[in-house]
Protein backbone atom coordinates (compact mmCIF):
# COMPACT_ATOMS: atom_id res chain seq x y z
CA UNK A 1 0.00 0.00 0.00
CA UNK A 2 1.74 3.81 -0.96
CA UNK A 3 1.65 5.87 1.64
CA UNK A 4 1.00 9.54 0.76
CA UNK A 5 3.11 12.17 2.57
CA UNK A 6 1.66 14.78 4.50
CA UNK A 7 2.01 17.75 2.72
CA UNK A 8 2.27 20.88 5.80
CA UNK A 9 0.55 23.17 3.16
CA UNK A 10 -2.69 20.80 3.87
CA UNK A 11 -3.09 22.25 7.77
CA UNK A 12 -3.53 26.08 6.35
CA UNK A 13 -7.13 25.89 7.01
CA UNK A 14 -6.75 24.33 10.52
CA UNK A 15 -3.98 26.76 11.59
CA UNK A 16 -6.13 29.60 10.50
CA UNK A 17 -9.41 28.45 12.53
CA UNK A 18 -7.23 28.18 15.30
CA UNK A 19 -5.72 31.82 15.03
CA UNK A 20 -9.09 32.26 14.95
CA UNK A 21 -9.83 31.07 18.14
CA UNK A 22 -6.97 32.48 19.81
CA UNK A 23 -8.73 36.13 19.18
CA UNK A 24 -11.70 34.89 20.60
CA UNK A 25 -10.22 33.92 23.63
CA UNK A 26 -8.39 37.03 23.79
CA UNK A 27 -11.61 39.29 23.56
CA UNK A 28 -12.84 36.96 26.27
CA UNK A 29 -10.42 38.24 28.72
CA UNK A 30 -10.01 41.51 27.31
CA UNK A 31 -13.88 42.05 28.05
CA UNK A 32 -14.09 40.21 31.48
CA UNK A 33 -11.16 41.08 33.09
CA UNK A 34 -8.74 44.76 32.77
CA UNK A 35 -6.73 42.77 35.84
CA UNK A 36 -6.18 39.57 34.28
CA UNK A 37 -5.70 41.08 30.66
CA UNK A 38 -3.03 43.64 32.17
CA UNK A 39 -1.34 40.47 33.82
CA UNK A 40 -1.33 38.08 30.95
CA UNK A 41 0.21 40.99 28.75
CA UNK A 42 3.37 40.70 31.21
CA UNK A 43 3.75 36.57 30.19
CA UNK A 44 6.09 35.66 27.64
CA UNK A 45 5.25 34.85 24.38
CA UNK A 46 5.21 31.66 25.10
CA UNK A 47 2.77 31.66 27.80
CA UNK A 48 0.15 34.34 27.36
CA UNK A 49 -1.91 32.39 24.31
CA UNK A 50 -2.30 29.47 26.43
CA UNK A 51 -3.28 31.38 29.70
CA UNK A 52 -5.87 33.58 27.63
CA UNK A 53 -7.31 29.96 26.51
CA UNK A 54 -7.41 28.80 30.06
CA UNK A 55 -9.17 32.06 31.33
CA UNK A 56 -11.76 32.32 28.21
CA UNK A 57 -13.07 28.28 29.17
CA UNK A 58 -13.46 29.04 32.47
CA UNK A 59 -15.14 32.70 31.94
CA UNK A 60 -17.57 30.70 29.93
CA UNK A 61 -18.55 28.18 32.55
CA UNK A 62 -18.65 30.46 35.01
CA UNK A 63 -20.86 33.29 33.35
CA UNK A 64 -23.32 29.93 32.49
CA UNK A 65 -24.04 29.31 36.05
CA UNK A 66 -23.68 33.08 37.40
CA UNK A 67 -26.70 34.55 35.80
CA UNK A 68 -26.65 34.37 31.87
CA UNK A 69 -27.86 31.31 31.03
CA UNK A 70 -30.67 32.84 34.12
CA UNK A 71 -30.94 36.20 32.17
CA UNK A 72 -31.40 34.30 29.06
CA UNK A 73 -34.75 32.61 30.37
CA UNK A 74 -33.21 29.07 31.55
CA UNK A 75 -34.29 27.71 34.15
CA UNK A 76 -32.57 25.72 36.80
CA UNK A 77 -32.75 22.45 35.25
CA UNK A 78 -32.19 23.88 31.74
CA UNK A 79 -28.86 25.85 33.10
CA UNK A 80 -27.65 22.36 34.52
CA UNK A 81 -28.19 20.92 30.94
CA UNK A 82 -26.37 23.63 29.33
CA UNK A 83 -23.28 22.91 31.53
CA UNK A 84 -23.27 19.21 31.34
CA UNK A 85 -23.31 20.22 27.69
CA UNK A 86 -20.31 22.33 27.57
CA UNK A 87 -18.23 19.96 30.00
CA UNK A 88 -18.82 16.99 27.81
CA UNK A 89 -18.11 19.28 24.60
CA UNK A 90 -14.81 20.28 26.53
CA UNK A 91 -13.89 16.84 27.50
CA UNK A 92 -14.62 15.81 24.20
CA UNK A 93 -11.88 18.47 22.69
CA UNK A 94 -9.17 17.30 24.90
CA UNK A 95 -9.62 14.06 23.54
CA UNK A 96 -9.41 15.21 19.47
CA UNK A 97 -7.73 18.51 19.63
CA UNK A 98 -10.70 19.93 17.71
CA UNK A 99 -13.47 22.12 18.65
CA UNK A 100 -16.20 23.52 16.29
CA UNK A 101 -16.85 25.92 19.44
CA UNK A 102 -13.89 28.54 18.93
CA UNK A 103 -13.37 29.08 22.68
CA UNK A 104 -12.88 25.14 23.51
CA UNK A 105 -10.91 24.51 20.61
CA UNK A 106 -8.31 27.13 21.79
CA UNK A 107 -8.58 25.41 25.04
CA UNK A 108 -8.45 21.53 23.77
CA UNK A 109 -4.72 22.94 22.17
CA UNK A 110 -3.53 24.36 25.31
CA UNK A 111 -4.70 21.45 26.84
CA UNK A 112 -2.98 18.62 24.88
CA UNK A 113 0.16 20.83 24.73
CA UNK A 114 0.24 21.49 28.67
CA UNK A 115 -0.88 18.17 29.66
CA UNK A 116 -3.74 19.51 31.41
CA UNK A 117 -6.19 16.42 31.55
CA UNK A 118 -9.69 15.86 33.32
CA UNK A 119 -7.91 15.62 36.81
CA UNK A 120 -8.24 19.35 36.73
CA UNK A 121 -10.99 20.06 34.47
CA UNK A 122 -13.46 17.73 36.65
CA UNK A 123 -12.96 19.17 40.01
CA UNK A 124 -13.89 22.75 38.07
CA UNK A 125 -16.78 21.76 36.59
CA UNK A 126 -17.85 20.25 39.94
CA UNK A 127 -17.81 23.71 41.45
CA UNK A 128 -19.84 25.12 38.55
CA UNK A 129 -22.55 22.36 38.79
CA UNK A 130 -22.30 23.31 42.71
CA UNK A 131 -23.84 26.43 41.71
CA UNK A 132 -26.81 25.71 39.89
CA UNK A 133 -27.38 22.22 41.73
CA UNK A 134 -28.67 23.63 44.68
CA UNK A 135 -31.88 23.75 46.03
CA UNK A 136 -33.78 26.81 45.86
CA UNK A 137 -33.16 29.11 48.24
CA UNK A 138 -29.91 30.69 49.96
CA UNK A 139 -26.80 28.48 49.68
CA UNK A 140 -24.55 28.66 52.86
CA UNK A 141 -21.35 27.04 52.36
CA UNK A 142 -19.86 25.47 55.26
CA UNK A 143 -15.85 24.88 55.75
CA UNK A 144 -15.48 22.08 54.01
CA UNK A 145 -18.03 22.68 51.16
CA UNK A 146 -16.46 26.58 51.16
CA UNK A 147 -13.08 24.55 50.81
CA UNK A 148 -13.90 21.81 48.01
CA UNK A 149 -15.43 24.81 46.04
CA UNK A 150 -12.76 26.84 46.26
CA UNK A 151 -10.16 23.94 45.18
CA UNK A 152 -12.34 23.15 42.39
CA UNK A 153 -13.08 27.04 40.94
CA UNK A 154 -10.20 28.36 41.61
CA UNK A 155 -6.86 26.19 42.58
CA UNK A 156 -7.02 24.04 40.17
CA UNK A 157 -7.11 27.02 37.75
CA UNK A 158 -3.77 27.88 39.22
CA UNK A 159 -2.32 24.31 38.80
CA UNK A 160 -3.62 24.34 34.85
CA UNK A 161 -1.97 27.80 34.44
CA UNK A 162 1.40 26.45 36.16
CA UNK A 163 1.28 23.49 33.44
CA UNK A 164 1.55 26.13 30.93
CA UNK A 165 4.79 27.99 32.96
CA UNK A 166 6.61 24.25 33.51
CA UNK A 167 6.18 22.72 30.37
CA UNK A 168 9.77 23.08 28.77
CA UNK A 169 11.15 23.95 32.49
CA UNK A 170 11.81 20.53 34.45
CA UNK A 171 11.62 20.94 38.49
CA UNK A 172 12.53 18.88 41.06
CA UNK A 173 10.03 17.06 43.23
CA UNK A 174 10.94 19.51 45.89
CA UNK A 175 10.44 22.21 44.05
CA UNK A 176 7.13 20.86 42.23
CA UNK A 177 5.16 20.41 45.58
CA UNK A 178 6.54 24.49 46.63
CA UNK A 179 5.30 25.64 43.18
CA UNK A 180 2.07 23.65 43.31
CA UNK A 181 1.21 24.70 46.86
CA UNK A 182 2.11 28.65 45.51
CA UNK A 183 -0.10 27.82 42.59
CA UNK A 184 -3.23 26.69 44.93
CA UNK A 185 -2.94 29.09 47.12
CA UNK A 186 -2.80 32.22 44.49
CA UNK A 187 -6.20 30.91 43.34
CA UNK A 188 -7.49 30.48 46.88
CA UNK A 189 -6.43 33.80 48.09
CA UNK A 190 -8.03 35.60 44.66
CA UNK A 191 -10.80 33.49 45.11
CA UNK A 192 -11.55 34.52 48.31
CA UNK A 193 -11.17 38.34 48.19
CA UNK A 194 -13.44 37.91 45.32
CA UNK A 195 -16.17 36.52 47.87
CA UNK A 196 -15.15 39.72 49.97
CA UNK A 197 -15.48 42.35 47.28
CA UNK A 198 -18.31 40.55 45.58
CA UNK A 199 -20.83 40.41 48.61
CA UNK A 200 -23.75 42.29 48.25
CA UNK A 201 -24.22 40.75 44.57
CA UNK A 202 -23.72 37.35 45.71
CA UNK A 203 -26.42 37.87 48.60
CA UNK A 204 -28.51 40.06 47.02
CA UNK A 205 -28.45 38.65 43.21
CA UNK A 206 -27.34 34.69 43.62
CA UNK A 207 -28.34 34.09 46.64
CA UNK A 208 -25.39 32.10 47.83
CA UNK A 209 -22.90 32.97 51.07
CA UNK A 210 -19.59 31.36 50.31
CA UNK A 211 -17.72 32.56 53.51
CA UNK A 212 -20.07 31.04 55.57
CA UNK A 213 -23.82 30.74 57.06
CA UNK A 214 -27.06 32.60 56.68
CA UNK A 215 -25.91 35.66 58.95
CA UNK A 216 -24.37 38.21 57.49
CA UNK A 217 -20.41 38.97 57.81
CA UNK A 218 -19.13 41.46 60.66
CA UNK A 219 -16.18 43.36 60.71
CA UNK A 220 -14.40 40.63 63.09
CA UNK A 221 -15.76 37.78 60.45
CA UNK A 222 -13.71 40.32 57.33
CA UNK A 223 -10.98 40.76 59.23
CA UNK A 224 -10.38 36.98 59.88
CA UNK A 225 -10.91 36.34 55.72
CA UNK A 226 -8.61 39.23 55.42
CA UNK A 227 -6.04 37.22 57.66
CA UNK A 228 -6.43 34.13 55.40
CA UNK A 229 -5.92 35.57 52.31
CA UNK A 230 -2.65 37.43 53.51
CA UNK A 231 -1.20 34.26 54.45
CA UNK A 232 -2.56 32.83 51.49
CA UNK A 233 -0.48 35.15 49.38
CA UNK A 234 2.82 34.60 51.47
CA UNK A 235 2.36 31.31 50.43
CA UNK A 236 2.17 32.70 46.64
CA UNK A 237 4.89 34.86 46.93
CA UNK A 238 7.17 32.53 47.83
CA UNK A 239 6.80 30.16 45.21
CA UNK A 240 7.43 33.16 42.54
CA UNK A 241 11.25 32.58 42.28
CA UNK A 242 10.93 29.06 41.20
CA UNK A 243 8.97 30.35 38.32
CA UNK A 244 10.37 30.48 34.69
CA UNK A 245 11.42 34.11 34.57
CA UNK A 246 8.89 35.11 31.47
CA UNK A 247 6.33 34.27 33.93
CA UNK A 248 7.24 35.82 37.25
CA UNK A 249 6.16 39.44 36.61
CA UNK A 250 2.77 38.71 35.43
CA UNK A 251 2.38 36.58 38.84
CA UNK A 252 4.02 39.12 40.76
CA UNK A 253 1.75 41.67 39.00
CA UNK A 254 -1.80 39.96 39.81
CA UNK A 255 -0.87 38.82 43.08
CA UNK A 256 0.61 43.09 44.13
CA UNK A 257 -3.16 43.83 42.63
CA UNK A 258 -5.06 41.01 44.81
CA UNK A 259 -3.01 42.35 47.84
CA UNK A 260 -3.63 45.96 47.45
CA UNK A 261 -7.36 44.75 47.08
CA UNK A 262 -7.12 42.80 50.18
CA UNK A 263 -5.96 46.18 52.14
CA UNK A 264 -8.68 47.86 50.61
CA UNK A 265 -11.56 45.85 51.33
CA UNK A 266 -9.48 45.42 55.28
CA UNK A 267 -10.66 49.06 55.53
CA UNK A 268 -13.95 48.54 54.15
CA UNK A 269 -16.94 47.96 57.04
CA UNK A 270 -18.14 45.02 56.27
CA UNK A 271 -22.23 46.41 55.48
CA UNK A 272 -20.48 48.85 53.21
CA UNK A 273 -19.21 45.62 50.98
CA UNK A 274 -22.74 44.07 51.24
CA UNK A 275 -23.25 48.13 49.27
CA UNK A 276 -20.85 48.35 46.77
CA UNK A 277 -17.85 46.57 45.24
CA UNK A 278 -14.43 47.61 46.29
CA UNK A 279 -11.93 48.19 43.38
CA UNK A 280 -8.44 49.15 42.63
CA UNK A 281 -7.99 52.36 40.16
CA UNK A 282 -6.18 51.85 37.06
CA UNK A 283 -3.29 54.30 37.57
CA UNK A 284 -2.57 52.08 40.67
CA UNK A 285 -2.75 49.03 38.78
CA UNK A 286 -0.32 49.77 36.27
CA UNK A 287 1.99 51.22 39.15
CA UNK A 288 1.82 47.35 40.08
CA UNK A 289 2.61 46.19 37.18
CA UNK A 290 5.85 48.61 36.46
CA UNK A 291 7.28 47.52 39.77
CA UNK A 292 6.70 43.73 38.76
CA UNK A 293 8.07 44.23 36.03
CA UNK A 294 11.35 46.14 37.40
CA UNK A 295 11.72 43.39 39.89
CA UNK A 296 11.65 40.78 37.51
CA UNK A 297 14.08 42.28 35.52
CA UNK A 298 16.64 42.45 37.98
CA UNK A 299 16.42 38.22 38.89
CA UNK A 300 18.55 36.08 37.15
CA UNK A 301 17.00 33.37 34.94
CA UNK A 302 16.17 30.00 35.83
Amino acid sequence: MTTIPHDPSDDAALRRFSRTAEIATSDVIRTYSTSFGLATRLLGRRHRQHVRNIYAMVRIADEIVDGVAAEAGLDSAAQSAALASYVEATHRSMRSGYSSDLILHAFARTARECDIDEDLTTPFFDSMSADVDRETGFAAYDADAHAAYVYGSAEVVGLMCLQVFLRDSPRTPEELETLRRGARQLGAAFQNVNFLRDLADDTDRLHRGYLGGTTRLTDADRDDWVDTILRQLADARAAIPLLPKDARAAVRSALALFAALTRRVAKTPAEVLYRRRVRVPDPIKAVLAARAVAVTAMERDR
